[in-house]
């Protein structure tokens, strides 16, 4: 399971031309699951997302952790994440996991971040989007988690 996790002072969910969703100061978390993951890996990943100190206290210093300043969370899925580009100029995506057991880990992954109280926002599993949101910091930080 990878996730990209974005520091954002704002983040909105388009469809369709739609304001689908909305975040304010916090985090933009974008999860693909590759084939094997399994809900063990979202536990791991939702556990570390909450508590990851990445946010500055009164001194400048990033100690502080999502949980600490009550940080927005939207959370997209995004399967392009497993794009395997070691061979010839398109993407494959074989290395993806199927989009029943995705969306199964990436829900688990949801519910998860969304029990430690913070408010959570999400995506829409599978659908075409257009995300906006200004990249604070900027703060981009890549976490995975192998089974």
């Amino acid at each position: 399971m990878r996730i990209v996790l974005q520091r954002t002072t704002g983040c909105e969910v388009w469809i369709d031309g739609k304001l689908f969703s909305s975040s304010g100061f916090g985090l933009l978390l974008f999860v693909g699951t590759k084939k094997g993951d399994t809900v063990d890996s979202a536990a791991f990943l939702a556990d570390k997302v909450v508590h990851l100190r990445i946010f500055e206290d009164d001194a400048g210093k990033m100690n502080l952790s999502a949980l600490d300043i009550r940080a927005e969370i939207m959370i997209v899925s995004q399967f392009t994440l497993y794009a395997d580009t070691r061979k010839g100029r398109r993407p494959s995506f074989n290395g993806a996991q199927e989009p029943k057991e995705a969306e199964e880990i990436y829900n688990r992954f949801v519910h998860l971040v969304a029990q430690s109280g913070l408010k959570v926002q999400t995506g829409q599993f599978g659908a075409s989007m257009d995300i906006a949101f200004t990249n604070h910091g900027p703060v981009t930080i890549i976490l995975e988690h192998d089974v």
